[in-house]
């Protein structure tokens, strides 16, 4: 709780506003791109900050790269859900779900 994530590309804060293809999770910090494109390769940096420690703590830098081959591997298209069976919200509160797909 408490907890912001910020992701920079290349040394320079990626804005998600910009492009709707990318988005991060505030709930766990990752960062997901919908389709992988040739400009988007380079290096990716995790920022997690803290207001309330009034502290930012940097990752380190991993580079993203195109694979020539086509192969996906692990990345096959699959769709995964791991929702609770049961979500409680106190009325007027708000809930966030998150679902994500994962291929070509």
């Amino acid at each position: 709780p408490g907890l912001s994530y910020t992701w920079l590309f290349n040394n320079h804060t990626l804005h998600l506003g910009e492009d709707s293809r990318r988005f991060v999770s505030q709930a766990t910090g990752n960062l997901y791109l919908a389709k992988v494109e040739p400009w988007d390769v380079g290096n990716y940096t995790c920022a997690v900050s803290s207001a309330e420690a009034q502290r930012c703590v940097w990752g380190p830098p991993t580079a993203l790269t195109l694979r020539g081959d086509g192969v996906m591997g692990e990345y096959e298209p699959k769709i995964e859900v791991r929702f609770p069976e049961t979500t409680h919200a106190a009325k007027g509160s708000s809930v966030r779900l998150e679902c994500f797909a994962l291929g070509k």
